[in-house]
């Protein structure tokens, strides 16, 4: 199978980039301000507490822009391919291999815990257990949500309830059927198309402005988190939390590391390339705000926009590594601490339900647990009040599972793209590598790192500089 390796000049591909001093790279201010977050929640919880409007501020802000960015994109790729048919055999690749790696985290799971069963000897009594008040609504919501569900509300009742409810999977349903009539026009859509790309730049344009303040809204989340749970949870349920990092970590290294060594790729450099966005995420405890940096990062590193556009959105709701892995955990580990005895074929039952399970909650808000309760009625063998023996802990693991369904979702896009052969391997290595290389000639004008003057950026948007003098994509300055 031929795919594409060229990727500029011999000459460029052997320069590095140019390094930028620390004190102006926003990944150092961002984990700065996650240490000194962590220091005035443990020290002074109260003040902690505090915090929480400055870190819900900044991701809301962040959120506000994923919806636009989201439909922008996909139109945008869709419209400017020649088959559509590529469009639709890359959304069956995608959900195929979505499939599959879900598989795999799940199983990496359900071993983790029968080897280690750290449920054993809690002796929970299902009866006697308290749910609090936020739990219980979780509850409830998992017992009536169907599987089938997110079939029939991916149709969202207006054009622009999804922009407003921020629902990924109904902006992914309109921006395709848009991009499909769009493309179908032809020349007459072509002005339609062009101010699409152009408010793509825009748009990235905002993003710019808002990632300044990452520093600070990073600062706020982990405050707040520190403040208002401490560490007792953490001390006292760290075994669970410890195996689902370690069982995170393997997965990561030996499964999305294996796919990247197939590829020809490092998956610790690519790591590293995108450690802004980690670093964002570890803060904010959400990989939602990252979304639109790896967007832009997998294009400059030589993904077609198209597959970028399709595959990473769409992910971000069925390709959930991290949440596959920590479903699998807490369910067992609910079953051993109430003394449920699971066979290895009930347990591979319960592994196809929580396949369906877990995309009926896909983009709802609470969706890992109400796709644990989901799950839990669904089988009928677990008590689903058990969930109250790992809430208190959920909001030490949700960094990690925000890490790895980043991680799963930028490798995915990777194997995609190779499988559609549009992946541009020398480059994405090259880019990985830390060298300069040539911006794609797809890429939008407006990049996040180029935020200075903003009437200067106005007057460059209406008059774009050639392609030489701009700066890769992903140097993200201060």
């Amino acid at each position: 199978m031929d795919h594409i390796t060229t990727a500029g000049s011999a000459t460029g591909a052997k320069n590095a980039a140019p390094k930028t001093p620390l004190y102006r790279q926003l990944y150092f201010w961002v984990l700065t301000a996650i240490v000194v977050g962590i220091l005035v929640g443990w020290l002074a919880p109260s003040v902690g507490v505090a915090m929480e409007p400055i870190g819900t501020t900044f991701v809301d802000a962040m959120k506000m822009l994923i919806g636009p960015i989201v439909f922008l994109t996909i139109v945008g790729g869709i419209a400017s391919v020649a088959d559509l048919k590529k469009v639709g055999m890359t959304g069956l690749k995608a959900l195929t291999y979505f499939q599959v790696g879900t598989i795999l985290a799940m199983i990496f799971g359900l071993v983790a815990i029968n080897l280690f069963r750290l449920g054993d000897g809690v002796n929970a009594d299902a009866d006697s257990i308290e749910t609090s008040e936020s739990a219980a609504k979780l509850i409830d919501a998992g017992a009536n949500q169907e599987w089938w569900q997110f079939l029939t509300k991916i149709i969202p009742e207006s054009m622009a309830a999804p922009f407003v409810e921020g629902n990924i999977l109904q902006i992914i349903f309109i921006a395709v059927i848009f991009g499909i009539a769009l493309n179908a026009m032809g020349k007459v859509g072509a002005p339609v198309l062009d101010g699409v790309q152009r408010l793509t730049g825009v748009m990235f344009k905002i993003l710019g402005f808002i990632m300044k303040a990452a520093p600070i809204g990073a600062f706020g989340a982990m405050a707040y988190a520190v403040g208002k749970f401490g560490v007792s949870s953490l001390t006292s349920m760290g075994g669970l939390i410890a195996l689902f990092y370690i069982t995170s970590i393997l997965f990561v290294v030996i499964v999305l590391g294996s796919i990247m060594a197939f590829l020809k790729l490092n998956i610790f450099k690519m790591i590293r390339h995108l450690k802004e966005e980690y670093m964002l995420i570890l803060g904010t405890s959400t990989a939602e705000p990252a979304l639109p940096g790896l967007m832009r990062k997998l294009e400059h590193a030589g993904v077609k926009k198209e597959t970028v556009g399709l595959v990473v959105p769409t992910g971000y709701s069925f390709n959930l590594d991290g949440a596959a892995i920590y479903l699998s955990l807490a369910a067992l580990y609910i079953a051993q601490a109430t003394n449920t005895d699971l066979t290895i074929g009930e347990q591979l039952g319960l592994l196809a339900v929580m396949l369906l399970t877990s995309k009926g909650a896909a983009g709802v808000a609470g969706g890992g647990f109400i796709a644990l309760t989901a799950t839990l009625t669904t089988l009928g063998t677990i008590p689903a009040a058990g969930i109250m023996l790992i809430f208190g802990i959920d909001k030490f693991m949700s960094e990690c599972r925000a890490l790895v369904n980043f991680t799963g979702n930028a490798v995915a896009t990777l194997f995609i793209a190779w499988w559609d052969r549009t992946l541009d391997a020398d480059r994405a290595r090259r880019v990985f590598n830390g060298e300069t290389v040539e911006p794609m000639p797809s890429e939008d004008p407006v990049h996040l790192d180029d935020v200075t003057d903003i009437d200067a950026e106005l007057a460059a948007v209406a008059e774009p500089s050639p392609a030489a003098d701009r700066r890769p994509a992903y140097s993200e300055s201060i």
